[in-house]
């Protein structure tokens, strides 16, 4: 199993989904895996500092705000982020991880005067792009690598932007308040009506 079907596996577990509601999108090996895998819905998790929670609830707020639509935030993106990086990153991905927060923790109070989380959002969003400009060498950035394998030691903005998204997808809040929770159709129809604005289909039920 490659690194993107185990964060598939891993995302639900950690989000609780009704695993009958999208087994056709799950390998053999998946199945198999989840099938033996202990309860994770429900695991508590202490692995962040009050302040890299509160650093970590920022950033991940920044990527998916609240708009006219719940933000980052209001699915438990930071949660899932914790369990995440406690639990299922590996020990170079970990090390990336915690190294990108306490740069950020000491770099931007020295630049700034006071913490990210307490920056304009004006601000927030520019050091973010100049770290997505930084780290844009990256295989994760690599032209139409849109199902990417989960690059080890892509740098920490990368690390970022899939858990916050692989998250916010995966609530409750983002399947219902954001993605069409209807039946998606199962086949391609390249008539099907869409309206202007209209959102994709989410194709499982997620329960944060």
């Amino acid at each position: 199993m490659n690194r993107r079907e185990f964060l598939e596996c891993a995302a639900v577990l950690v989000s609780g989904a009704a695993l009958s509601n999208f087994a056709h999108a799950l390998s053999a090996e998946q199945m198999v895996h989840l099938a033996n895998a202990p309860a994770f819905t429900s695991r508590s998790v202490d692995y962040f500092s009050p302040e890299q929670r509160q650093l970590v609830a920022a950033i991940a707020e920044a990527i998916i705000p609240r708009t006219d639509t719940p933000g980052a935030i209001d699915a438990g993106v930071p949660h899932f982020i914790e369990l995440m990086v406690a639990y299922w990153l590996n020990d170079e991905e970990r090390t990336i991880f915690n190294g990108g927060l306490k740069e950020m923790a000491t770099r931007i109070p020295g630049e700034y005067g006071k913490p990210f989380a307490q920056l304009s959002s004006e601000q927030q969003l520019a050091i973010l792009t100049a770290m997505e400009d930084a780290a844009s060498d990256s295989p994760w950035y690599a032209r139409g690598n849109i199902r990417r394998a989960f690059i080890s030691d892509a740098p920490f903005i990368c690390q970022m932007k899939e858990l916050t998204v692989w998250g916010f997808f995966t609530s409750e809040v983002g399947a219902t308040k954001v993605l069409q929770y209807n039946v998606m159709p199962m086949r391609f129809d390249g008539h099907a009506p869409r309206t202007p604005g209209e959102t994709t289909w989410a194709p499982f039920n997620f329960y944060h």
